[in-house]
């Protein structure tokens, strides 16, 4: 009897819309089963996990905040049962609200680095003890790092930490052939960018590029679906930048 290899498992965290959607659709299309993760829009995420199993892929969506320690070490319990040890891991939850250094509010500096920071933590953490061998893990910076654009200073200060956890993590990780990457989009149309910015800012962002255009959340999740495959098995430690040639 013909025994079906089983699919290899996915999760992507901050999945039910924007990148983080597309980048689930997108690995379950290349044949992942995908934890769809979410903090709070159950409906947004049961709809991608509709379209997933509508197209023939295995997907379930799982409710956990990530700068919660415990809901990561839930999030990982529920894909094991459900879809089976996790192969890939991709750190898309984040958050991104913009101020001067000197304006920013106690509660939006720690709600940052608690999702963007801690929250990569978390997972990376609780990755160390339950991936398989062979993983791949992508996380998420971001091209403001290098514009250093005025109001950034304390996203891209939550960021700079990911692209540090990055690089030092990749190593501790010998022997267990685990590739740990991070992908630093530049503009990107999506809610998280868009929200807040007038239609003049948005074309300004737009014409920064060489390419003069924002950013898609396919063209991201194109980066992902590379690092997170067998064609980027020599890139490990690494951050990729994603911008149109940004920065």
């Amino acid at each position: 009897m013909n025994r079906q290899t089983p699919s290899p498992v996915a999760i992507v965290t901050g999945a039910s819309r924007g990148i983080g959607a597309e980048i689930a659709r997108r690995l379950a299309a290349d044949g992942y089963a995908v934890a769809v993760n979410y903090a709070s829009s159950a409906s947004e995420a049961d709809l991608v996990v509709a379209q997933i199993v509508a197209d023939g892929g295995r997907a379930v969506a799982v409710k956990a905040d990530v700068a919660s320690a415990g809901d990561v070490r839930r999030l990982f319990e529920e894909t094991e049962a459900s879809l089976g040890r996790v192969d890939v891991l991709v750190n898309n939850a984040g958050i991104l609200k913009t101020a001067p250094l000197a304006e920013h509010d106690d509660e939006l500096f720690e709600r940052t680095f608690a999702i963007n920071t801690r929250g990569t933590f978390n997972t990376l953490r609780e990755a160390a003890a339950r991936m398989n061998d062979g993983s791949r893990i992508v996380n998420f910076s971001s091209t403001a790092l290098a514009l250093k654009l005025p109001g950034y200073a304390i996203y891209n200060a939550s960021k700079a930490a990911v692209e540090a956890f990055t690089a030092v993590f990749a190593k501790e990780l010998r022997g267990r052939n685990i590739r740990v990457n991070a992908v630093a989009p530049g503009p990107v149309a999506t809610e998280l960018f868009l929200d807040g910015k007038s239609e003049e800012q948005i074309r300004q962002f737009a014409r920064m590029p060489p390419l003069e255009r924002l950013g898609e959340p396919h063209d991201i999740a194109a980066v992902v679906a590379f690092l997170a495959g067998t064609q980027s098995g020599w890139i490990n430690g690494q951050v990729l930048r994603a911008n149109g040639g940004l920065a």
